[in-house]
């Protein structure tokens, strides 16, 4: 039974059995090829058979294996490696199929190659997901054949593993190693330093004109006979919470990736920034009712946990409660705090509905709320259009664009921070607009 199972016929074989078809065809006009045909389908069945014993005389012919990471980064080119290795004796040509987690609905992959005798090769794929969750891998067949290519013999080996698929960490990282080496500038993000005039001491250094005259230190002028002044930083350890709308206006796609994904992955990489200039970050979903809250910490291992809480995240169908957003922020955060507020407004009458419960949260707190460019609008507008239908089309895109400008400006006359931004863009905006915060000193 296993000899069946393993054994399948190659694509060439029926070309070649076409080949004696067609011999027995053109006999029946010219008779010389009647016997030609014959000993050509003898010399197929002596082929197959020597085929066969070349593929089946060794048992482990083939040996495979896949190699994958401990976890995914959602919507970044994650890499899988598959290792390859020929026991037999001869060059033998594999075609490898491996089976897919199903979300990515992808059927027909499959890699070709050829190894030497006692040779063996490792290849890599990339795979994006864009759903955050476990996936299941299964097993990786290869089919080998010889050069003759009549018959091949299946190997599958038993490699199934589930993966988990977390928030861009990939992102993360990338952010991260921009702030280290100082190169925030180079993806558009602002690195601005400003010496400011909190309690926080950072040293004492001599006078230079223009120099605040108000942080002037008489004593250790005294000590070394010249003007010396007292040099401030601005605070640390201020609490940063990012807040995630996790109603329906959350499960829109751009790019295949939903909105709550795009705000998943900016509150990671943002964090991390956060936490590496000594602030104190965390974070709440909310919908109907507040459904996470982590405390604000600047502990390095608040990261973790908040990247834990981001991967069981998950968009509801309900209206969000503002609410009752504002009268949990009233209970859990009493120091005032920076608080990024990812939502998605539609229309200016969304917001009127919800702008009391913002600006009752903007008395207390620094409030950024952050929505969302319909890039699909955008594309819409910039066309041509062509005939009175796209007229009407790009007329009611454009109303709709308008529409989130005005959004725009009824924040900023109510006293509330805002970002307008492309999905795509979210993460550079949002840690731009922090450090421009930080270099006013309004955190």
């Amino acid at each position: 039974m296993k000899f069946y199972k393993a054994l399948y016929i190659h694509s060439r074989f029926f070309a070649y059995i076409s080949g004696v078809a067609a011999l027995f065809l053109i006999s029946y006009w010219f008779q010389v090829f009647y016997n030609l045909a014959w000993v050509a389908t003898l010399i197929l069945v002596v082929f197959g058979l020597f085929d066969l014993f070349l593929l089946f005389k060794t048992k482990k012919g083939i040996l495979s294996r896949r190699t994958l990471p401990d976890k995914f980064s959602n919507s970044d080119e994650n890499q899988v490696a598959v290792f390859l290795e020929n026991n037999y004796a001869m060059p033998v040509f594999l075609s490898v199929v491996d089976e897919l987690p199903i979300q990515f609905q992808k059927r027909d992959f499959e890699y070709t190659t050829t190894l030497k005798a006692s040779e063996s090769e490792t290849f890599q794929y990339a795979i994006i997901p864009y759903e955050r969750g476990e996936y299941f891998f299964g097993n990786i067949n290869v089919y080998a054949s010889t050069s003759l290519k009549i018959f091949a013999k299946k190997y599958q080996f038993d490699n199934e593993k589930k993966v988990a698929v977390y928030p861009s960490y990939i992102q993360m990282k990338k952010y991260e190693f921009l702030a280290m080496s100082n190169r925030l500038t180079e993806f558009g993000l602002k690195k601005i330093r400003r010496i400011g005039h909190t309690m926080e001491f950072e040293k004492i250094k001599n006078y230079v004109a223009g120099d605040d005259v108000r942080t002037i230190n008489w004593k250790a002028t005294a000590k070394r006979g010249a003007l010396m002044i007292n040099q401030y930083q601005d605070e640390k350890s201020q609490p940063i919470y990012s807040i995630i709308d996790t109603s329906r206006a959350m499960k829109m796609p751009f790019e295949k990736l939903k909105l709550l994904d795009y705000a998943i992955n900016a509150t990671l990489a943002f964090s991390n920034i956060a936490l590496l200039k000594n602030d104190k970050v965390g974070m709440m979903t909310f919908a109907e009712k507040v459904d996470n809250v982590v405390t604000a910490s600047n502990k390095k291992t608040n990261l973790s946990i908040l990247n834990e809480v981001l991967y069981n995240v998950n968009t509801e169908f309900n209206d969000a409660d503002f609410g009752f957003l504002n009268g949990m922020i009233k209970r859990k955060i009493n120091q005032r705090s920076l608080l990024i507020l990812y939502t998605n407004f539609e229309h200016i009458s969304a917001l009127k509905r919800q702008l009391p419960y913002l600006k009752s949260i903007a008395k207390k707190h620094l409030l950024v709320t952050v929505f969302f460019e319909n890039t699909a609008l955008d594309a819409m507008i910039k066309e041509t259009a062509k005939d009175v239908q796209a007229i009407y089309h790009k007329t009611i895109a454009e109303k709709f664009s308008y529409e989130k400008r005005l959004i725009v400006k009824e924040l900023e006359k109510s006293g509330v921070h805002s970002i307008l931004t492309k999905p795509s863009l979210l993460s550079v905006n949002v840690i731009n607009k922090y450090l421009e915060f930080k270099s006013k000193g309004l955190i």
